[in-house]
C-alpha cells in the first residue's frame, strides 16, 4: 500500500542521526517495529497478576553435576 507522509525535515535529521539510517523507508519501518514491540510490551505488562488462581508451571531442571 502506497500513502504519502509529511515528515518534519528537522525530525528526519535528529532520527537519521540517532538512528543512522538514511533511507526514510527504513526510517519508516524501523518506527514501526518499534511501535510494535513497545504496545506488545505495554499489553504484556498489563497482564502481570491477572490470573490470581492459575497454579505454578512444573519446570524441569537438569540435575547439577
Amino acid at each position: 500500500m502506497r500513502t504519502t507522509i509529511n515528515f518534519d525535515d528537522e525530525l528526519v535529521s535528529k532520527v537519521q542521526a540517532l538512528s543512522g539510517l538514511q533511507e526514510r523507508n527504513a526510517l519508516i519501518r524501523e518506527a514501526r517495529n518499534a511501535l510494535i514491540q513497545r504496545e506488545s510490551a505495554r499489553r504484556l505488562a498489563k497482564l502481570a497478576g491477572s490470573e490470581i488462581h492459575l497454579q505454578d508451571i512444573p519446570r524441569q531442571r537438569e540435575p547439577v553435576q
